[in-house]
């Protein structure tokens, strides 16, 4: 009875762990992205001849009506979006090729700049002293 224990577990947990095997195989052989092509943007063809027009930086009144955990979102989003154009760039500059559109990396910046804003703003606000500390550890983190 012990041993039917100890090597059935075995042998069903081998077999779980080769059917999750398979189906993580199954998902990135049938179209799942590489983590690190989020590092570059999507080509273009070259026959667009439309210019493309990228968005604003977020401005701070709207980044006051967020939330704390829309603003850690946001945050992580435009570092991502920091990241790629960072090596879009540097992978251009090694080609000796103009990087396209440089306000981008400002615009990203100006807008982490705000988040921060804002978040200090909150800890500042926040009555119990306890609690603005954790939060400026939470955003000097950041």
């Amino acid at each position: 009875m012990f041993l039917t224990r100890v090597f059935g577990r075995a042998l069903f947990g081998a077999a779980a762990k080769s059917e999750a095997t398979a189906s993580a195989a199954a998902a990135y052989s049938t179209g799942a992205r590489n983590p690190l092509e989020e590092f570059f943007e999507a080509d273009r063809k070259p026959d667009d001849e439309k210019p493309v027009v990228y968005g604003r930086s977020w401005k701070a009144s709207e980044l006051r009506l967020k939330s704390w955990d829309d603003l850690n979102k946001l945050w992580y989003v435009l570092l991502k979006e920091k990241n790629m154009l960072m090596t879009q760039r540097q992978m251009l500059n090694a080609q000796n090729l103009n990087f396209p559109s440089p306000e981008r990396i400002s615009k990203v910046r100006k807008s982490m700049c705000r988040i921060k804003h804002v978040l200090t703003e909150r800890a500042i606000d926040e009555p119990d002293p306890r609690r603005s500390a954790e939060m400026t550890r939470m955003i000097n983190a950041l």
